[in-house]
């Protein structure tokens, strides 16, 4: 039976539907989410023959030593007189990001055709979710190419019902976050590079000890903004991950995708973090200081608050933030029982329209819905810049706001109702606005929507009205 539940577990909890889901979904809405609850999450193939990062960082370590020797060149070359030894290291440059630019679209591609044809759709969420909470973002040009895909790939995607500390590390030593956040160029001040820098170029003298992942840990990853800690605690926490970089010349990695812990980096002597004292001058110091993390009282608080306003509300209920707070703390992080506690939350499921599709999440629920083939690759993406999320290309470490107030105002509503009349215009005769009706909206949609799709002049124009109404837009 379609009802008020089976659209919420599709939406709310789900991508939106594919065409006749919600008569299966309407059986069991909870246990239809339920049964997607799995440990052990492969990669699916779409996304399985994209680069490693393994094979990025080697193509960008490789291209950076090819630039500077070309930049020496050509440095050598200006100053007896020559001047064209520096061509070959820009070209290269050049040709490296063009490549690299390539792949970046063409993950992006794979990731978001994998999420419009998923038949797991909440346990795809759940990757979307958790990967906007540990953001990484090329909105900077600070990553390369398609690193960001694979990061979620590797970072993201084995965790999501699995244990919240072991997603916390792999976020915390994958190559991309370490960029990203300029980790893998802290120094510590009396760190032995510090002290004895080597090179003649005195870049290395120029480091220092860098504050990005330290604070973005605390204060976006686990304990929140108000969680508890002082600034104090934020330098300590970055000399205890000083050194935490990857590999390159000078030695292989030590961890997962290219991790390294570089000792030479590392502030020697004890660091104190919440009143907890790390001395052993070993990567174990940051592992430590992240477990603690994972389970500090704060984490569960601010993690069950933006669970809940996720998939509940844009004001979240306390009374929803405890029953998950305690979940979290009881399980110790487990992320399963944590999603089975959230399907079962009676507020969830109170309301169909608490919360607003970001774009895109319209995005995803409209070409499910149409299930009319793969979407074209530049059209789709063109599509999320001009509706103004494009996938890892979030504006800061925060990552992609959640509440209505963001995503909706006369231009970004008039954008989102000027692509669903545009691509209404362009599909096939096959989509039939009354099934579309019936398969996405019609057991929600108000007297209003229900008058003005039926008394539309074409079923163009009715396709376009139901995609644009506020039944679709909402989740």
């Amino acid at each position: 039976m379609i009802s008020k539940d089976a659209f919420i577990a599709a939406n709310r909890f789900g991508l939106g539907p594919l065409p006749l889901e919600l008569g299966v979904i309407g059986k069991n809405p909870r246990g239809w989410l339920k049964r997607q609850i799995s440990v052990e999450q492969k990669t699916p193939s779409l996304l399985q023959n994209l680069p490693k990062v393994s094979e990025i960082m080697q193509t960008y370590v490789r291209n950076r030593q090819m630039g500077n020797r070309g930049q020496n060149r050509g440095q050598g070359n200006r100053q007896s007189g020559g001047g064209q030894g520096s061509g070959g290291g820009r070209r290269s440059g050049n040709s490296f990001r063009q490549q690299q630019g390539q792949n970046y679209v063409d993950s992006v591609y794979s990731r978001t055709l994998n999420m419009i044809q998923t038949p797991a759709p909440f346990a795809e969420h759940m990757v979307k979710f958790w990967s906007n909470h540990f953001t990484v973002s090329n909105a900077s040009r600070k990553i390369v190419g398609p690193i960001a895909v694979a990061y979620e790939t590797d970072t993201i995607r084995p965790h999501i019902f699995g244990n919240f500390e072991d997603m916390l590390i792999a976020v915390a030593q994958h190559p991309t976050m370490l960029i990203y956040l300029d980790n893998h160029i802290s120094m510590g001040e009396k760190s032995q590079m510090a002290l004895n820098p080597r090179g003649g170029d005195g870049r290395a003298r120029a480091r220092g000890l860098n504050e990005n992942l330290a604070r973005e840990i605390l204060e976006l990853h686990t304990l929140g903004v108000n969680g508890g800690y002082t600034q104090t605690d934020v330098r300590e926490f970055a000399k205890i991950i000083t050194g935490w970089s990857f590999g390159g010349r000078g030695g292989g990695p030590e961890g997962p995708n290219g991790f390294r812990f570089k000792r030479w980096f590392h502030e020697p002597g004890p660091k104190t973090l919440l009143g907890r004292t790390y001395d052993s001058g070993t990567v174990n110091d940051g592992l430590d200081a992240l477990k603690f993390l994972a389970h500090h009282p704060s984490t569960a608080k601010f993690v069950a608050t933006k669970l809940v306003r996720h998939f509940v509300a844009d004001d979240p209920p306390a009374a929803a933030i405890k029953k998950i707070e305690r979940v979290f703390t009881e399980s110790k992080g487990n992320l399963a029982k944590v999603s089975a506690a959230l399907i079962d939350l009676e507020e969830a499921w109170q309301s169909p329209f608490s919360k607003t599709k970001t774009p895109y999440e319209l995005v995803l629920s409209t070409y499910r819905a149409l299930d009319i083939g793969e979407p074209d690759k530049r059209g789709i993406l063109q599509t999320l810049s001009e509706l103004q999320q494009f996938p890892f290309k979030a504006s800061s470490p925060a990552g992609w706001p959640d509440v209505a107030k963001e995503w909706l105002n006369p231009e970004t509503l008039m954008r989102r109702i000027e692509w669903t009349r545009a691509l209404a215009a362009k599909l096939p005769r096959s989509v039939k606005p009354e099934e579309l009706f019936a398969d996405t909206i019609g057991a929600v949609a108000s007297k209003q929507t229900k008058f003005w799709v039926k008394a539309a002049p074409s079923a163009e124009e009715a396709i376009a009205l139901i995609l644009a109404s506020p039944e679709f837009q909402r989740r």
